[in-house]
């Protein structure tokens, strides 16, 4: 497929980024620096959202910024996955600063000038590892957004916030300094590029052993994906503001990880090798077992951030499970659980930051007969926990169904089982949330008088995206149309 020059993929990069300027200057005005971020968001949203045309009639935008080593420019270029992903991204950044708005100022909470830069910032990163034109400008942004987001994780400067701060640091740069950057020395070193192609870059370039540890050192450096046993940095993240949280989860980082192993997966190793080698089945086992352990922890936490967090775990697995299976089906049900369980579970963390905001509350059996109080709210975190359970009429129906057409058709029983007990324990650890919202009394006699829905600005945002979510049932071809341009073998 030919690169096509143009200044968009560059644009769609700097507007954000250079958008942390007047954020920044604008601190003594909370309303026009609010404003800039709202108007540097959607002005994101419509620079990638104009290039879906030409992409989808199969043109690839293209902008080489420099040329670092020989072989090697840091480059942009816009294909299907990578544009899928990018506009998930950018109009879920909308939601989460109008959500952020109403929450931060709900709550007085210190330094929002800096919280809305660092996620100009980190919104730069994540369009700029969708739109990499290979591993090394990739990794140049992996490594941008695990630095701009480091000053979201520590906010609140608790003793927790500082701890979970270093633990995120620890474990995101360990693991992309110490496993990513080796292999990608090798992968250079074999192949002289670094170049996503179509199909892959490795076929024939190195002995089966090579190939099998060269995965081994991605999948387990590109650590944002959250799999076990790298995956203790998210649910200690979870000392952030709820709107951070919701953008780790629902817009950005673990998403960003997920995308990087699907790259490596689809254009650097490719289809055919990864099945000829049976790489891909031994990584859909590796990844089950955190699809079912992340579960079973989400059942035994109190703390709701803490629960939703294990769940996502457990969720992102599900991504690399689907692309491991190497079928059609797998294929596209993996890379469409990016979207579909992107804005269901933003809805649920937006929920989780709103009962936060009205009540005070943090830990589920402090929330009996909250949804009596809260309605909107508990509808809202009902639609975005049948999504990711995956059932009708909810976006996630559709991705869980390629998935279980994708084990069908890899004619793997024990995946299919996998997908199913563990939708079985998405049941099990959402569902009695919203039984004990709508019909439990309040424990311990606590009284919920005063009690009501949250600021429009936080109740806004959650009802949008849980309607987006059941919209996503009925219109899924907004998201098929462009993951059908993705060649799979």
């Amino acid at each position: 497929m030919a690169n096509d020059f143009s200044i968009w993929p560059l644009a769609a990069l700097l507007i954000s980024l250079l958008g942390a300027v007047p954020i920044m200057l604008s601190h003594r005005r909370p309303n026009v620096r609010e404003g800039w971020t709202l108007l540097i968001g959607v002005g994101k949203f419509l620079i990638i959202a104009s290039m879906l045309p030409a992409v989808l009639a199969g043109a690839t935008p293209s902008f080489t910024i420099a040329e670092v080593f020989p072989g090697v420019p840091f480059a942009l270029r816009v294909d299907p996955l990578g544009l899928f992903f990018a506009l998930i991204a950018s109009l879920l950044w909308i939601f989460t600063s109008l959500y952020s708005m109403g929450y931060m100022r709900a709550l007085k909470e210190h330094d929002q000038t800096r919280y809305f830069a660092s996620f100009a910032v980190a919104i730069s990163a994540t369009i700029g590892v969708a739109f990499s034109a290979n591993l090394f400008t990739l990794y140049l942004f992996y490594e941008m957004l695990s630095l701009s987001t480091y000053p979201l994780v520590t906010h609140e400067q608790t003793a927790a916030a500082r701890s979970a701060g270093r633990k995120y640091l620890t474990y995101i740069l360990g693991t992309s300094i110490g496993l990513v950057l080796p292999a990608m020395l090798i992968t250079y070193g074999l192949t002289g590029t670094l170049d996503f192609s179509a199909g892959g870059i490795l076929a024939g370039q190195a002995p089966a052993g090579t190939l099998s540890l060269l995965l081994v050192l991605y999948v387990l450096g590109f650590a944002k994906a959250g799999i076990m046993p790298v995956h203790a940095w998210l649910p200690a993240a979870m000392a952030a503001p709820t709107p951070v949280s919701s953008f780790l989860h629902g817009v950005a980082v673990v998403k960003v990880g997920v995308f990087s192993i699907i790259r490596i997966l689809v254009d650097v190793f490719g289809i055919d090798l990864l099945r000829d080698l049976n790489l891909g089945m031994a990584l859909t086992y590796f990844v089950s077992i955190t699809i079912l352990a992340a579960s079973l922890i989400a059942l035994t936490q109190d703390n709701l951030k803490r629960r939703l967090a294990y769940s996502t775990i457990g969720q992102l697995s599900y991504m690399i499970l689907g692309v491991g299976m190497l079928s059609a089906a797998g294929v596209t049900g993996g890379m469409l659980h990016i979207g579909m369980h992107a804005f269901g579970k933003i809805t649920l963390f937006f929920c989780a930051g709103a009962i936060y905001v009205a009540s005070n509350r943090k830990y589920i059996s402090e929330m009996d007969g909250l949804g009596r109080r809260m309605p909107i709210t508990y509808v809202a975190f009902l639609l975005g926990s049948m999504s990711i359970i995956g059932l009708p009429p909810l976006g996630g129906f559709i991705s869980k169904w390629h998935l279980l057409l994708g084990a069908v058709e890899a004619d793997q029983l024990i995946l299919l089982l996998v997908l199913i007990i563990s939708s079985l324990l998405n049941v099990a650890y959402f569902f009695p949330i919203v039984y004990r919202g709508f019909f439990a009394a309040p424990a311990d006699g606590k009284s919920l008088e005063g009690v009501k829905e949250p600021p429009l600005f936080c109740l806004i945002p959650l009802s949008a995206t849980a309607l987006i979510s059941v919209a996503l049932f009925f219109y899924p071809h907004l998201f098929l149309d462009l993951l059908a341009g993705i060649p799979i073998p």
